[in-house]
């Protein structure tokens, strides 16, 4: 009996690698290439994710049945940041898209692509600076730095609204 116990407390907790991932679930391989297909997908709430094929997949197994099993973490050291003790961040697989909250600051890392924010129909900034460093502020179509205004008048007189640029 005690025997019969402790081999199903050894199948409670595996650690395998994921080989299949969907949006619920992953098919993960185990000890001697065993292959599990039932395996629900956990995620915190309000965080979504994706891992690729090759993650790393800590299991729990119910009374030891691994028939069914939960998908407790799946994480991925190919992919991850090196930060400083205390930091936080959120990334991708290519490194080149994150959010990195820093000793310093919050860092935004576009890897070269737009960032784009929408339906918000405000965005405030309380006691801060809006700083541009070799780009331009557009707002409707009218550019900071290539804008001209029409009725122009000489001496201490006023311009007119801005022209499209």
């Amino acid at each position: 009996m005690n025997n019969q116990i402790w081999n199903r407390l050894q199948l409670v907790f595996a650690q395998g690698v994921a080989t299949l991932v969907s949006a619920g679930k992953v098919q993960t391989r185990v000890l001697d290439e065993e292959v599990l297909d039932n395996i629900n997908r956990v995620e915190p709430y309000g965080l979504s994710y994706r891992p690729k094929p090759g993650a790393q997949v800590y299991l729990a197994f119910p009374s030891g049945d691994r028939s069914y099993g939960v998908a407790l973490v799946v994480g991925d050291k190919r992919y991850q940041l090196d930060l400083q003790e205390g930091e936080v961040a959120l990334h991708d697989d290519e490194l080149n898209h994150r959010i990195i909250l820093t000793r310093e600051g919050i860092v935004i890392e576009g890897g070269g692509h737009d960032v784009t924010i929408n339906n918000a129909p405000t965005v405030v900034v309380n006691d801060g600076t809006v700083q541009v460093n070799g780009g331009d502020v557009i707002a409707d179509g009218i550019s900071l730095k290539q804008h001209v205004h029409g009725d122009v008048q000489s001496g201490d007189g006023e311009t007119g609204q801005p022209v499209g640029g």
